[in-house]
């Protein structure tokens, strides 16, 4: 091997660059929001039963983000927000990332299906063929391809509340409702700010579509007010106590106070990156109190 073929070979990957295959940010959501379902479906906890629920969601997760970044690698290469991503930085090889995301599917449905449920490996593999075999190719097609992604990102809690309960009640339901709306204001404030990345490899998605964002805006403020509706849900049906309304009132009207800011032509930018961070605020807060009120009431 001469010095020429040295100097460009691609450097060994590192743990660090297969971690960040595994998008650890997303996936911890999608882990986190399976317990949730797991933890308000069955307020106390049987510790097998749990940790084959995380390793398995994890493994999941892992799995399918480095299959979405091994299918994406183009486009990724062409947004300035995803180019230090592992494939496009030339971090990982391409076929080492399909390898791994097979490997990491595979072993979790084969660990939630062994170790938790079968109608638990079912949600979690319908979470894997909505995100990969729909929702990644409806990227460069398709203007609905949030909210595509969306019905992907409300499986984790089924995922959770059929491990604990060997099926899905009303309130597990529920919680799929305020997943799915909320990820349409939580996406919508993510891809107006990076509109022109999106742009730039033409995903026609509405912010890319709609110039002037007023669209995008009141599309996020109805999804806003259909997400706090689907959270009173649950003391509307007598399936939580007093606490729990009480928490989730005021959390709504600073959701909705947020979204309707966004409304605004002016300070368009600077609302949607309040309204992204208030979406990040709002969910750890409205679950948490879900859960306290199983627990505790």
């Amino acid at each position: 091997m001469n010095e020429a073929t040295l100097t460009t070979a691609t450097p060994r990957a590192c743990f660090a660059d297969y971690l960040a295959l595994t998008k650890p940010r997303l996936s911890f959501l999608s882990v986190v929001t399976a317990l949730v379902g797991y933890a308000a479906a069955r307020p106390g906890w049987h510790a097998m039963e749990f940790w084959s629920l995380v390793i398995g969601t994890c493994a999941c997760a892992g799995g399918v983000a480095a299959l979405n970044q091994w299918m994406e690698q183009d486009t990724d290469a062409q947004m300035t927000r995803t180019a230090d991503r592992p494939l496009p930085s030339g971090k990982v090889a391409t076929g080492s990332a399909f390898v791994v995301g097979c490997l990491l599917c595979s072993a979790g449905l084969g660990f939630l299906f062994v170790k938790v449920n079968g109608l638990a490996t079912i949600f979690a593999l319908l979470t894997i063929i909505s995100y990969l075999a729909i929702y990644t190719p409806a990227k460069r097609w398709s203007r609905w391809s949030t909210e595509i992604g969306a019905v992907a990102g409300a499986f984790p809690p089924l995922i959770g509340w059929a491990a604990a309960e060997g099926r899905v009640s009303a309130l597990g339901w529920i919680l799929f409702g305020l997943l799915f709306f909320w990820q349409i204001p939580h996406f919508m404030a993510v891809a107006w700010t990076y509109r022109r990345d999106y742009s730039a490899v033409h995903f026609p998605m509405l912010p890319v579509r709609d110039a002037e964002g007023g669209q995008v805006a009141r599309w996020s403020f109805l999804n806003t007010l259909a997400v706090v509706a689907v959270s009173l849900l649950p003391s509307a049906l007598g399936l939580t106590s007093v606490f729990y309304a009480g928490v989730t009132m005021p959390l709504g009207v600073w959701f909705i106070a947020s979204a309707a800011g966004f409304l605004r032509v002016n300070g368009r930018d600077q609302a949607s990156r309040k309204l992204f961070f208030t979406t990040i605020g709002w969910l750890p807060l409205q679950l948490g109190a879900l859960v306290a009120d199983r627990f505790i009431f």
